[in-house]
Formats: structure tokens, C-alpha cells, sequence
């Protein structure tokens, strides 16, 4: 079951994120007191995965009103191919849906990440081969 997740597992999301090589930027938009007030928002969730008390998959949502994000959608290395990103991705698209009236999902994906790739494939997402995307930081763990 996907269950929302509170400030407290945060360090159990953190290991997670650094075990399948996300780089948590701990020092800027990834740093405890930087995500409780993300989270302390209308508009971010945390999703998690948990089997037996192990936290094995997360996911990161957030909107603008609009648009919903799909942020940081992970799975531990020894529970992947099991169908729990795309468990992960359907809630957080429900989540969006039921709880915010959010119909629009996007998700930015390095072009090498094959596997993810293919789940938001699987769940009808379109690649736009055409968009640009742009950012401006001002450090970089912003």
C-alpha cells in the first residue's frame, strides 16, 4: 500500500534517494528544514512505498495549481521490476487528481534513465521531443 509519508521517515528517503544514486542536495532544496516547510505546503506530498516497515519506494509531488510534478520517483535496487514505480506514479497521479483537482502530470527524466522512462511510457505519459527545458539556480543545491 502507498501510504503519505511524514518529516519523520525524511532520513529513511534520503538513504533511499543516495542508495539508487540520487544526490540528495542536503545542504539547499533537500536539507530537513528546507523539505518540512516544502512539505508543511498545500502543494507537495511525499508518497512512499513501505513492505515490513522498509521504506522501498518514494515519490515526490507537487503542483502549482495547474500543474502536477512527478519529483524523484524511486525504487530501492533490490525491489525494482516488481510494478512499484508505476504503483508509486498511479498515486501520485490519484493524489493530484482526487485531492487537488490537478489534471495535467509532468515529470523531468534524464535522457539516459531508460527504466524510467519506460514506466511513465507505461502509464500513457508522451515524451515532447520539442521542449527545451531551461533552469536558473542560484547554488547548486538549489
Amino acid at each position: 500500500m502507498i501510504q503519505k509519508l511524514s518529516l519523520a521517515r525524511y532520513a529513511d528517503v534520503l538513504e533511499l534517494w543516495e542508495e539508487v544514486g540520487l544526490k540528495p542536495r542536503v545542504e539547499g532544496r533537500d536539507h530537513p528544514d528546507q523539505m518540512k516547510d516544502q512539505m508543511e505546503s498545500a502543494n507537495v506530498v511525499l508518497l512512499g512505498k513501505l513492505i515490513s516497515e522498509k521504506l522501498v519506494g518514494v515519490v515526490l509531488v507537487s503542483h502549482d495549481n495547474r500543474k502536477g510534478w512527478i519529483n524523484r520517483l524511486t525504487v530501492h535496487p533490490d525491489y525494482q521490476n516488481q510494478g512499484i514505480g508505476k504503483e508509486l506514479l498511479l498515486a501520485a497521479e490519484e493524489y493530484l487528481f482526487d485531492e487537488e483537482g490537478i489534471e495535467v502530470y509532468s515529470a523531468l527524466i534524464f535522457d539516459d534513465n531508460l527504466v524510467s522512462k519506460q514506466c511513465f511510457i507505461g502509464a500513457g505519459y508522451k515524451q515532447w521531443e520539442k521542449v527545451c527545458y531551461f533552469s536558473k539556480r542560484m547554488s547548486l543545491d538549489s
